[in-house]
């Protein structure tokens, strides 16, 4: 079974949202795709102050979906660097062995450590110190 991640559904109007997110599953179910009801949040943007959100119920099917107050890049960091070494421990066996050529282990670990650290990096709003956090991990990692 496929999972589908990291959605974005945007809307202007406040009372269509649970319209276009039911259409959404149906297009995701119909292609094979889950959505998993208990892992759904939803992080909402105030583009306006026209606009209260405070009576807004975002709702697939029955079920309210909760709204995550905050994305703390902090923690996402900390966690997809938790990720790589974990897929690094799984590989150990074979970026440890000697028998293998650097160059294989190289790429081994630019196709399966790499990208689990950098797992939708493309859109966060990362600092400084976030790169410098995530270039430790690597570099110990490599070590």
């Amino acid at each position: 079974m496929l999972f589908a991640d990291d959605i974005v559904l945007i809307d202007e109007m406040r009372n269509r949202v649970n319209v276009r997110l039911e259409v959404w599953r149906q297009t995701l179910e119909s292609k094979g795709f889950r959505l998993s009801r208990n892992k759904t949040e939803y992080l909402g943007c105030k583009f306006s102050d026209v606009l209260d959100e405070t009576d807004v119920e975002v709702r697939l099917a029955t079920q309210i979906i909760p709204k995550k107050k905050v994305l703390n890049i902090d923690d996402v960091v900390t966690h997809r660097i938790g990720v790589a070494r974990r897929k690094w421990r799984l590989a150990s066996g074979i970026l440890c062995d000697k028998k293998i050529p650097p160059k294989l282990k190289g790429k081994f670990y630019r196709v399966v450590v790499r990208p689990a650290l950098l797992y939708g990096v493309e859109c966060w709003p990362v600092k400084n110190a976030h790169v410098q956090k995530m270039h430790v991990a690597e570099m110990r990692m490599l070590r």
